[in-house]
């Protein structure tokens, strides 16, 4: 049975949808804002027309709200992007876009100046006061309120639009406190403050200003100056426009408007009394639910419970009770409810589960209290485990909490503040806001989830931690002030404008800025930013430093002697500093029982966002509405301070240009999903063994510590050895944290195991899709892929069963044979498949040899189940066929390039058979070595039979990704180390260097395959680097300005500054100081993408904790030129992977197909698997068969268009000189440079002869450049792309070889491919291709490599002498000068013709 309360919910819900509204919006209403003064009398006798439930008009119009939930809010029968939506044709079609005219943000004004703390404890941000005065609001704490307030104004760094809504906050909270207790004293302060701090000021005012101050008149005033102030108040809002402001219920009351419209007589009000009706509707409709809800459990059939896991402690009961609607509804099919029952119950999950993890904590310490042993399966019973600990935590937490507050108080009132007083006057006010108890829960779930996800062997960064926790603690708090404000019914009233248009007058002082539509920004938008990082640090800091200070375990231990049990309390949690990377940073490290603990038995609770839907997702309509439905969610994954992104996706949304992105994340995330029991019953039942099965870690690794040596034997054996010790921990550790994250996993499986789910979906600001729900989706392991099948079933038919059976062998790794050949497979290995499927654990384990083992079984429960029927084809599958991309991104550099042989290596091109770049490449690397063997090679001899498919694979994928040379290395070594784990001790040679020889030769092998690509790449990182170096003419306008003013002024005469030796280097450092463009382009689905590569500035925040230090950066800081330049073309080439995906997910839906994807691997069911790859070939000729390129570089152009960029030019050539001796002449300032080549280009781009012939006169290093018709390459530019090139090997590589290896062996495997794998190597350079020469440089280069392992890296440095210290000639440095910004040619395209695509039946399978 339900209980009451779920019911009651439900009930509410749909009382809500079927009455009227009954909430007053703040805001008015777009069919009040569009009205007109030429109208005689509008009647407002309600803002909102009543709508019938289920109607999908108006959409995007406020709407009203619920008792219950604000599940009315979302209407999801018409999407909120489709107006913008070209009606005439299908979406799936890419719609046209003007590429000479992109999305263009204003250029942003000044950096951002930050102040310090003043001696009252208020921050001297922007962004951090903002939210401390927000809490001070809510909280009641106005004294504190108003000098946050009067900071602000003195700053000016927040607009006065946005500092009227604040002053909106403290009037209204002011007026709150007057209505318990009536003040005039304080009203006369009131008006006292509106004079001084907001029209004194010239803030712009909105209509609930002036209703605040007629309020604030009402109380204080009497007589002819209460008419006065009126009349006066209500002219900032003439004719319909005071209708905004009497609209405002919940602050002018009926007596206070019969007193205004008696005074101004031209408005008409009649009070109206509340809607009764409502409270009997809500009853009826309660019974009715709840007869409804009897009636659908007595006819549902009890499931049976699942197997337990003895060794997993709470299991499958706590996590039920952690998701207690989860387990109201266990005999329920959420799926089969109405889709607005199904909203109600997802509202109540997203919202609800920190009550409930609240609830049963409290619930099971009673009953420990009580009975004195738990009822959870074991070990959960046994003292000390988790079940019983974090109960106790919670209890003390919150009393910690409760004692800071009070601490905060004291803090506040001191008149000389401490350092730890200031920092309780950030936090405090915002602890103070929130429900110390759920604070305490947050706090518990949030540490524990992320310790479990991120590894708690280890300990847990800090940094990320706070953050973690402080983020989750202010989404709840919003969502807890969000559910509030929900519960506030306002009155509707009836007011009409009596008045003549004609007679209208306007205030001398003006009008409110919200006259006739909403304000320019919402409220809500700016009191629910997310929090800067200095107030995430404070609160987070104390927040863990509560638990840490209050949380203890219970740890048991036998007396080593007498094996007596001893017991004793001790720290759950500690803080310490811990060596990572060469720097010491702060870690929370996990007591050794607890982690223990936390393998045996998860935590059983979790945040909603973690979580799949039991709902289908909101459809997206804007940058934070969307995906979940009360939930915070972001359609953009950035990180926080890259806000440039934010704003160009805002700007598109606006224009309408993210319908296609909406559409397609919401084609995802409608796709209805199940958990597939019979592989989750096997992977449960081989999880409770504790032993190693596929990729199930075991419970206790059989990890032997080889013997420590003795203290008196050789030193260089003890280092050995502790090495060897290291290694082992590591790899015991990461087996832990594995174990303990897919606990996490299984138990949600578990427990959704009986319904439909949803997984919605964000992208990141490449346009790429993920899905939200963080432990359980299907972009997991092998093992989460095979946990998941459709929800809906489609019959086979013969082309299905041939794709099923295709699907089959592709899994087990037989993906490179024809399709006849992959359907055989399956018809030989039948009997396999159904004795595995029979049998899996006790029988032969066919299934376990397979690549992906786990989705292996799934396919062979699919077709013994298929199988079993007279005629397998009409079997209704439900799981699904994947069909996968031959190097995704060759694929797109080829049909860019019109690369014919490229073309066909990555299967664009028909065959016979699927053709295998990874193969190719392989074989290439084979003939490498084997001639390098030839020649006596010694890593060539060991590496000789060990080139496997595998082994190049992953460098392949990721080269065209721009991975550097250092990051394929350690990709190689990864896959020896698990190939051929124990070649090391056979060689001598530590596999890192193993490694770094046949990356080079796998890049050697793909600089001479794909020119083509090559040649693109390149084209994209030049114009990239020219972007990355160049000033807007906003900028240059900028600095001459500032020229202007710096100019000093002697005689009335400009007296230029004087000149020293260094000011022409200082002068250009500054300049260059001032690139903030970065590379932004639009998408074929007309997303912008602004690359966040910025030099980021960084802060020291001194917390409760420790001193943590951040990063930050906006629009303002200088842009990262080598990653702006290195990062384009792959995050090009990923923009367009993007955007096929999307298509191809819009076009499938179109054709009625469930669809899914992880990047470039897309599934569908097995009979639509033709239609599905029909719809991808389509994508794929729809956007490259225009010219992609050639539209990149329309856009360029006009994006950055009269933008000067810095050019560097080889200093010996011709041009070079000449300009160097016309410095010496001119002797102008790299300012005075730009400046006076800006004044030519403005005159040579205006057209007038007059203009034309001054320009001509103006001599500057830009007008030498374009005399001589010069063309000379950028020569950084141009090193910085050869770093990036395909099959570019660092010089230095050698150098890097001894510290490589020698942290190889320090850190261990963890920390080999821990590593940052897409770092900038630095100084690339090409092989020569003749084969004689290639083998003696590779015997060369391999022979360095050798000689490097004789020394350590300080020794290279520091004891080794230099052999050739004069080896390096000086190279000149190159001249740098300012030119207009212009682009280089387009590379030419082959002969390939992408519309071929459509006969190659390999290009995804």
């Amino acid at each position: 049975m339900l209980s009451r309360h779920t019911r009651r919910s439900i009930s509410l819900h749909n009382v809500a949808a079927l009455s009227p509204i009954g909430r007053q919006l703040r805001c008015q209403p777009p069919q009040l804002a569009i009205s007109r003064l030429s109208r005689r009398c509008v009647v407002t006798t309600q803002f909102q027309p009543r709508k019938r439930r289920g109607s999908d008009s108006s959409h995007g119009l406020p709407h009203g709200r619920s008792l219950a939930t604000a599940v009315d809010d979302f209407k999801f029968s018409s999407p909120p992007y489709s107006p913008a939506a070209d009606s005439s044709m299908p979406p799936s079609y890419l719609r046209p876009f003007d590429y000479s005219a992109p999305l263009v943000l204003p250029e942003p004004g000044m950096a951002r100046i930050t102040a310090k703390m003043n001696m009252f404890g208020i921050p001297g941000d922007a962004e951090d006061m903002i939210p401390v005065f927000d809490a001070c609001i809510r909280v009641g704490k106005l004294e504190r309120a108003a000098l946050v307030l009067k900071r602000l104004n003195t700053i000016g760094a927040v607009p006065g639009e946005e500092r009227i809504l604040l002053h909106n906050q403290y009037l209204r909270a002011s007026l709150n406190q007057m209505r318990t207790s009536p003040d005039r004293k304080q009203a006369e302060r009131l008006h006292k403050w509106y004079e001084l701090e907001i029209r004194n000021q010239n803030m712009p005012q909105t209509a609930e200003t002036i209703a605040c101050m007629l309020k604030a008149s009402l109380i204080s005033e009497r007589g002819a100056r209460l008419e006065r102030l009126i009349n006066r108040y209500m002219s900032l809002a003439p004719g319909e426009a005071g209708l905004r402001v009497l609209s405002m219920a919940d602050i002018l009351s009926d007596s206070d408007l019969a007193v205004i419209t008696e005074i101004c007589p031209t408005y008409n009000f009649a009070p109206e009394s509340e809607d009764i009706a409502f409270a009997a509707a809500e009853e009826e409709q309660l019974n009715t639910t709840e007869g409804l809800l009897q009636q659908t459990e007595g006819g549902e059939a009890e499931y049976p419970e699942i197997l337990t896991t003895p060794q997993r402690g709470l299991g499958l009961k706590t996590l039920k009770k952690g998701l207690s609607l989860m387990s109201e509804l266990q005999k329920v099919d959420i799926s089969s409810l109405s889709l607005e029952e199904q909203r109600e119950f997802q509202v109540r999950l997203e919202r609800d589960t920190i009550d409930v993890a609240i609830e049963k904590w409290r619930a099971d310490n009673k009953h420990l209290q009580k009975m004195g042993v738990s009822t959870i399966l074991k070990p959960s019973n046994e003292q000390g485990s988790i079940s019983q600990s974090i109960p106790k935590w919670l209890k003390a937490m919150e009393a910690r909490i409760m004692e800071e507050l009070a601490k905060v108080e004291e803090s506040e009132n001191r008149a000389s503040k401490t350092e730890e007083d200031l920092e309780r006057c950030i936090y405090g006010p915002l602890l103070r806001q929130a429900n110390p108890t759920r604070l305490a829960a947050v706090t518990i779930l949030s540490v524990l989830n992320h310790s479990s996800a991120m590894g708690v062997d280890r300990g847990v960064l800090l940094s990320k931690l706070v953050n973690d926790v402080s983020r989750n603690a202010q989404e709840d708090m919003m969502r807890q002030l969000e559910e509030k404000q929900k519960l506030e019914r306002r009155r509707l009233r009836k007011v009409q404008f009596t008045g003549d248009a004609a007679d209208v007058k306007e205030s001398s002082e003006g009008m409110i800025i919200d006259g006739f539509g909403p304000e320019n920004r919402p409220q809500a938008e700016i009191f629910q930013k997310a929090w800067s990082a200095p107030i995430k640090a404070h609160v987070g800091s104390i927040l863990v430093k509560s638990l840490i200070e209050t949380a203890k375990i219970m740890v048991i231990k036998a007396h080593p002697v007498t094996g007596e049990l001893l017991s004793q309390n001790q720290p759950a949690f500690s803080h310490m500093m811990a060596p990572r990377k060469g720097k010491k940073i702060g870690v929370l490290v996990l007591n050794s029982e607890l982690v223990d603990q936390l393998k045996r038995e998860p935590v059983g609770d979790f945040l909603a966002k973690h979580l799949p839907m039991i709902a289908p997702p909101k459809p997206w309509a804007d940058m934070n509405e969307g995906g979940f439905l009360s939930s915070k969610a972001t359609l953009i994954r950035v990180k926080p301070g890259d806000v440039e992104q934010k704003l160009y996706c805002q700007a598109a949304i606006r224009r309408g240009d993210m319908a296609q992105v909406f559409k397609g994340l919401d084609v995802l995330g409608k796709t209805a999903w199940k958990i597939n029991n019979n592989v989750l019953d096997v992977m449960v039942e081989a999880w409770n063994t504790g032993k190693e099965f596929a990729n199930i870690p075991p419970l206790n690794p059989d990890l032997p510590t080889p013997p420590e040596p003795t203290t008196s034997g050789d030193p260089l054996a003890r280092r050995a050895w502790l090495r060897t010790v290291k290694l082992v921990e590591n790899e015991r550790s990461a087996l832990h944290s594995q174990r303990c994250y897919m606990n996490l996993q299984l138990e949600i499986a578990r427990v959704y195991r009986n319904q439909t789910i949803y997984f919605p979906h964000n992208v990141d600001y490449r346009g790429r899709a993920y899905p939200m729900p963080t432990y359980l989706n299907h972009m997991g392991a092998d093992h989460l892929r095979s946990m998941l099948k459709f929800a809906n079933g489609k019959q086979l038919g013969s082309n299905g069963l041939r794709w099923l059976k295709i699907h089959l062998a592709n899994v087990y790794g037989y993906d490179k044979a024809s399709f006849d050949e992959r359907e055989a497979f399956a018809n030989e290995n039948l009997a396999n498949i159904q004795e595995s499927a029979k049998n899996p654990l006790n029988g032969s384990r066919w299934w376990l040899k397979a690549e992906d083992p786990w989705q292996c079984l799934a396919a062979c429960f699919e077709l013994a189940a298929a199988h079993e029927l007279p005629d397998p084809t009409l079997f209704v599958s439900q799981l699904p066929v994947h069909q996968d991309g031959t190097c995704n991104g060759l694929q797109h550099y080829a049909a860019l390039g019109g690369d014919t042989w490229g073309a066909q290596q990555v299967n664009l091109m028909p065959g016979s058979r699927p053709a295998d770049v990874y193969t190719a490449v392989a074989d290439l690397v084979k003939e490498s070595i084997a001639k390098d063997a030839a020649a006596k090679n010694p890593l060539a001899l060991i590496a000789t039979g060990k080139i496997t498919r595998k082994v190049v694979k992953q460098t392949v994928m990721t080269n065209v990704y721009g991975v550097t040379f250092s990051g394929a290395k350690k990709q190689v070594c990864r896959q020896i180390d698990a190939l051929y784990p124990d070649l090391h001790k056979e060689s001598g040679i530590p596999h890192l260097i193993i490694a770094t020889y046949i990356a080079k030769h796998i890049f050697t092998a793909m600089a001479t395959m794909f020119r083509g690509a090559h040649d693109i790449q390149y084209w994209l990182g030049e114009i990239g680097g020219r972007v990355c170096r160049a000033l807007t003419p906003a900028q240059i306008e900028e600095l001459a300005e500032s020229y202007e003013v710096a100019a000093t002024v002697t005689d009335g005469k400009a007296k230029k500054p004087k000149k020293k030796a260094a000011t022409s280097k200082l002068g250009l450092d500054e300049l260059t100081q001032q690139f903030r463009s970065t590379v932004v382009w639009t998408t074929p689905l007309r997303m912008p993408v602004a690359q966040p590569y910025r030099k980021s500035s960084t802060k020291e925040v001194h917390t409760c904790l420790q001193s943590l230090v951040y990063s930050f950066s906006d629009q303002t800081n200088p842009v990262n030129r080598r990653k702006q330049l290195q990062g384009f073309p792959p995050n090009f080439i990923h923009s367009l992977d993007a955007s096929h995906m999307l298509l191809s997910a819009i076009g499938c839906n179109e054709h009625g197909l469930d669809f899914a994807a992880v990047h470039d691997s897309f599934w569908t069911h097995a009979a639509d698997v033709d239609t599905m790859s029909q719809v991808l070939r389509e994508s794929f000729i729809k956007i490259h068969e225009e010219d992609v390129v050639g539209r990149l570089a329309t856009e360029f152009k006009a994006r950055y268009k009269g933008a000067l960029y810095l050019a560097h030019i080889d200093a010996d050539s011709p041009v070079a000189k000449k300009i160097k001796e016309l410095r010496k002449t001119s002797k102008l300032s790299p300012k005075e440079e730009i400046l006076l080549e800006y004044k030519r280009q403005t005159l040579m781009s205006s057209g007038n002869p007059w203009d034309l012939e001054a320009a001509q006169k103006i001599l500057t290093p830009g007008s030498v450049y374009e005399e001589m018709s010069a063309s000379e390459q950028d020569v950084e530019i141009h090193e910085a792309v050869e770093e990036m090139g395909l099959g570019n090997i660092p010089a230095d590589a050698n150098e890097e070889i001894a510290v490589s290896a020698e942290s190889s062996e320090e850190m261990g495997l963890a920390g080999i491919i821990g590593e940052d794998q897409d770092g900038i190597a630095e100084d690339f350079e090409m092989d020569d291709d003749a084969d004689d020469l290639a083998v003696r440089e590779s015997s060369a280069w391999s022979e360095d490599m050798l000689e490097s392992l004789k020394h350590t890296r300080f020794e290279q440095d520091v004891i080794v002498p230099k052999k050739n210290p004069t080896r390096k000639s000086r190279v000149k440095a190159p001249v740098a000068i300012w030119l207009p910004i212009t682009f280089p040619g387009v590379p030419e395209k082959g002969d390939f013709q992408v519309s071929q695509l459509r006969e190659s039946k390999y290009f995804f399978s």
